[in-house]
């Protein structure tokens, strides 16, 4: 088995093009660890540089205490699953399988054993005298990873295994790598763009975007706790309501929340009540799940918002409504591209990522620079987190209680809003 450190690992691309940018991890001894972000922000490059089939241009990659940098890819014990299979054509199943053993020159018996037996868990073994050609997308990828545990290495890396299946194959495909690598009890870092896949799969998550290491912790941790809006936004099943209040606090005794035409009030005894004080008379960034909004009567006094009900979306398990409630959305804040500019931008994750890595390694690291993009919160752009109109969207569960047109009262979760900074940093309580 293995850890896996990252220390302040980037990658440069000729023509200056930052891939990975100064990324601190952890992963530890028997842990699945998913990597999670939108297409391009890096996860498949950090991979390959701990598989030693990209070099890296600066910082430490150690394996099981053990620099790595340098490693060839066959001396790193690692195993490594493609998105698509990448299977010997030319070869059945049975050879497919016992190909890794082959080449490690294994007892023949062994081997024989060893295929016959992860065929069956991973319920293939009427196949193993097909060629890949004949299969199945879900068989296909089933045998590329009995091609990579076949030889029990103490490492696994998986690249998007599941992302060109359907959905129903990816969820039983889910569940049999979950078990089997909590069985082997192997180091497992998974890629995925889904968030499903990440919170239904990980031990921990680790969430990038540009390059750069957004958060790292527990599924619920990531999901209840994030550390940016951008997190918050791209591990939302449904779109994230994000909404930019003036912070007021009338003769001291409350915080007030002025949305404009609604107001929240937000007591002194909240946890971060006092953290929010320090914006006032400024703006902050809110952000509500829609399940974190419900139909209230007219009657309810407690926080809320009110509007007409533009449109009722149905997505078999539950609806969904939008109601217009005068609210403009705002743009998720990211960090600025270090694509664009070929440099580094200041970072090294934000405060979760960087309090984990202080027990492991020394020296002082600094906040990533957050910047808005204006022309996308003038134009309402598409970013993932984000939704166009002015809408606020609510869950409803598995029967609507508005039609299309009515007024409608929500009410509010106060201690599930989630408080960022506008420029997208988590607004924590104050440590004691």
């Amino acid at each position: 088995m293995s850890t896996v450190v990252l220390d302040n690992v980037s990658k440069i691309y000729p023509g200056g093009v930052l891939a990975v940018d100064r990324f601190n991890l952890r992963a530890e001894d028997g842990e699945l660890l998913v990597l999670l972000g939108p297409s391009g922000c890096g996860k498949s490059t950090l991979l390959r540089m701990i598989a030693g089939l990209e070099e890296i241009t600066s910082g430490d990659l150690w394996i099981d205490g053990r620099m790595a940098n340098h490693l060839p890819p066959r001396d790193r014990d690692v195993a490594m699953v493609f998105q698509n299979g990448a299977l010997y054509p030319h070869r059945t199943v049975r050879g497919n399988l016992s190909f890794p053993l082959e080449i490690a020159k294994a007892d023949p018996s062994l081997v024989k054993d060893r295929v016959i037996e992860l065929s069956k868990a991973l319920h293939i073994d009427e196949t193993l005298d097909r060629r890949p050609g004949t299969l199945s997308g879900g068989q296909r990828q089933r045998v590329a990873m009995g091609r990579a545990i076949v030889r029990q290495p103490s490492l696994f890396l998986m690249d998007e295994p599941l992302s060109n299946l359907d959905a129903g194959m990816r969820t039983e495909l889910r569940m049999e790598i979950s078990s089997l690598v909590r069985a082997l009890g192997v180091t497992t870092i998974y890629v995925t763009h889904d968030q499903v896949e990440a919170l239904t799969l990980a031990d921990r998550i680790a969430i990038m975007n540009r390059g750069v290491l957004q958060d790292v912790g527990t599924p619920g941790q990531i999901y209840n706790d994030p550390a940016t809006a951008f997190v918050a936004a791209f591990l939302s099943s449904q779109q994230l309501n994000l909404l930019s209040p003036q912070v007021r606090t009338p003769q001291n005794q409350y915080i007030l929340l002025d949305f404009g035409p609604h107001q929240i009030t937000m007591p002194w005894t909240d946890p971060r009540a006092y953290a929010v004080s320090q914006h006032t008379g400024g703006t902050i960034i809110v952000g509500i799940r829609p399940d974190a909004l419900a139909p209230v009567p007219e009657t309810y006094d407690g926080a809320s918002f009110q509007g007409r009900v533009r449109t009722l979306e149905y997505h078999g398990h539950e609806w969904l409504a939008y109601v217009e409630a005068g609210l403009p959305a705002v743009a998720v804040p990211e960090p600025p591209d270090p694509r664009q500019n070929g440099k580094a931008a200041n970072g090294g994750g934000p405060s979760r990522a960087r309090s984990m890595m202080r027990r492991l390694l020394s020296g002082g690291e600094r906040e990533p620079e957050q910047e808005q993009e204006p022309e996308s919160m003038l134009n309402g752009a598409s970013i993932s987190g984000t939704h166009r109109r002015a809408d606020l969207i609510v869950r409803l569960g598995s029967r609507p209680v508005w039609r299309a047109g009515e007024h409608a009262r929500v009410g509010v979760d106060l201690n599930r809003l989630m408080l960022f900074t506008n420029d997208g940093g988590r607004i924590d309580p104050p440590r004691r």
